[in-house]
């Protein structure tokens, strides 16, 4: 949706080359061995940041191999539960949560997965004893809150689960941004009832470590017009995502800070890659 918008920016053709692969990291290593001149970017999600925990084998360090350029987009978590779990907010969910002698299951689109991650740093904070039930994809997952399978499921807000939402079929409880979001208008944020959760896929760009500063605020700088046009935000709303970019710094201090998040999850609940 920007390729274009921002290679007019840049004065040159942005091209996208999808290099997939063992989570991401191929397109990492890629990125991070390239000439170091701005002309190479990754594009990657919060994922970058997880798959070498996961994999300590993997030769690939992002705080270290990568220069943070800007976010890009990003999209947050929200929680919903089945419609008979007696619960109309997220603090009489945890109230009834921490009632259940044996807790209660949540879903996830796979083990490791960003919603797996989230959801146990979530039931860290709110002090939930739960069982984890990994399903293939995010479709799986909303029949299985919606069926009963489990009572609650922490995921990106697809069209098809909103629209369960509306239904009646599923509760939405709360979303996972920092501040209110428009892609869930009037939802309340989670960080109200358990304060410092916030939980959000992020999209950006890195360049290769060396990569020079002003290189790193040139692009920068066309990024963040891109995406404060009007035209971008219409079209990725539909997406579920909402412009949102960053200094090389601010990126910076959230991988860092998210890295720290996750090393303590997987290590405390030993989760491993399927």
């Amino acid at each position: 949706m920007i390729q274009a918008q921002l290679g007019k920016e840049l004065g040159q053709p942005v091209i996208v080359d999808n290099k997939p692969g063992a989570s991401g990291v191929i397109a990492a290593q890629y990125v991070a061995k390239s000439r170091a001149d701005g002309y190479t970017l990754l594009y990657p999600n919060n994922g970058v940041l997880i798959a070498p925990l996961l994999n300590p084998k993997t030769e690939s360090d992002p705080l270290k191999d990568f220069k943070p350029v800007t976010t890009v987009t990003s999209v947050p978590m929200v929680l919903v539960t089945n419609k008979t779990v007696p619960a109309a907010n997220l603090a009489e969910f945890i109230e009834y949560a921490k009632k259940q002698p044996s807790g209660i299951m949540y879903a996830s689109a796979g083990t490791a997965s960003y919603g797996h991650l989230s959801t146990a740093r979530f039931s860290q904070m709110a002090g939930l004893t739960v069982g984890h039930v990994p399903y293939k994809g995010e479709a799986a997952t909303t029949m299985a809150v919606r069926s009963g399978e489990v009572q609650m499921l922490m995921t990106t807000p697809s069209a098809a689960m909103l629209g369960q939402v509306t239904q009646g079929h599923l509760t939405m409880l709360g979303v996972a941004s920092a501040t209110p979001s428009t892609v869930v208008p009037g939802v309340p944020t989670i960080n109200k009832v358990v304060p410092g959760f916030v939980s959000e896929v992020w999209f950006g760009l890195l360049a290769p470590a060396a990569t020079p500063d002003d290189v790193i605020q040139k692009i920068n700088a066309a990024v963040r017009k891109v995406m404060s046009d009007d035209a971008v935000r219409v079209r990725l709303l539909p997406t579920g995502a909402v412009p949102q970019t960053s200094t090389p710094a601010e990126f910076g201090t959230i991988m860092a800070r998210e890295s720290a998040q996750w090393r303590e999850i997987i290590g405390k609940y030993n989760i491993k890659a399927d």
